[in-house]
């Protein structure tokens, strides 16, 4: 099976565990299920959930191994979890309060289609059915050490998606807007740290937690992720400039509709793409310098760094 078959195959799989965990459209509560539910089934690369899937086979492998730990079996549950954070947060991305757009993955947004107010509330839906859903994952676990990784887990799910993590990058966005060409490039790497790198991190963080690394394993994972997340988001900065809305399935230019300053208008397009290329390389060799080999996951961030949408 080549990557882009195997690709497929896992984006699938990951799918069917996300129906698993959409909540029920039924009650009075109806209309902001099928709300959280449009925007989680919009489609999307699932590169969160991914991640995690990938970084758990990285430290113990796919199917059933000796040794491999009880808390492995709470992996599905953090990975909707994380998707319906991620979701949640371009639910709330979208509203005329923030960036104002009306395309998200090649179909209106939340808020065109169910109204501000009901699209505040799926996203407000997605965020607490995420800790819901995670929080099921005790139920898996047998040992004392199954509860410990995933106590940790919830931890680092939590202080990635809050105000020191994502939550405090967007604010940091929203703060940079009124300062214009004042922002620095610290400031500039502290947004994309903490709004884009985030989630990146605690994806691949807890997937190494759940398999059973060690604490320096996971440090690692928490460096290399910090790379993808930078570099990804540089590419989404390049992307605006140079992709359009049939490709990307979105509004372009809304960086500087919206007077965002982004690594590409401080940088320009061929610093931006030089430092895409290191960051990625360097996250590669991190993810090849732990014991076992996952080459899918290390032609993932490749692919997912290089991306054209």
């Amino acid at each position: 099976m080549n990557f882009k078959e195997e690709l497929k195959a896992k984006t699938l799989q990951i799918e069917k565990i996300l129906e698993r965990y959409l909540p029920a459209e039924e009650g009075y509560h109806k209309v902001v299920a099928q709300a959280m539910n449009y925007s989680i089934t919009a489609g999307g690369k699932r590169l969160r959930p991914m991640l995690m899937m990938e970084s758990a086979a990285l430290f113990c492998g796919e199917g059933e191994l000796p040794g491999r730990p009880d808390s492995i079996k709470a992996l599905p549950m953090f990975m909707a979890a994380l998707e319906m954070i991620h979701n949640y947060s371009l639910v709330h991305d979208d509203l005329p309060a923030m960036d104002n757009d009306e395309y998200r993955r090649g179909r209106k947004t939340t808020h065109v289609v169910y109204g501000e107010g009901m699209a505040v509330l799926a996203g407000d839906g997605l965020l607490n059915y995420a800790f819901e859903t995670a929080a099921g994952a005790f139920g898996t676990a047998v040992t004392e050490e199954d509860y410990r990784r995933i106590a940790a887990s919830m931890q680092i799910l939590g202080r990635k998606a809050g105000i020191y993590g994502m939550i405090g990058g967007q604010c940091a966005d929203l703060e940079a807007e009124k300062m214009g060409e004042e922002v620095t490039e610290e400031m500039l790497l502290y947004i994309h740290e903490h709004k884009t790198a985030a989630l990146i991190q605690a994806a691949m963080m807890i997937g190494a937690v759940l398999a059973g690394a060690g604490q320096q394993d996971i440090d690692k994972m928490e460096k290399s992720a910090y790379n993808i997340g930078i570099a990804f988001q540089i590419q989404d900065d390049i992307l605006d400039v140079t992709g359009s809305l049939e490709v990307l399935g979105k509004q372009v230019g809304s960086d500087a509709k919206n007077h965002k300053l982004t690594y590409v208008a401080m940088h320009g397009l061929d610093e931006s793409g030089r430092q895409v290329k290191e960051l990625s390389e360097e996250a590669v060799q991190i993810l090849a310098s732990v014991p076992r080999r996952n080459p899918f996951l290390e032609e993932l961030v490749e692919q997912l760094i290089y991306r054209e949408k």
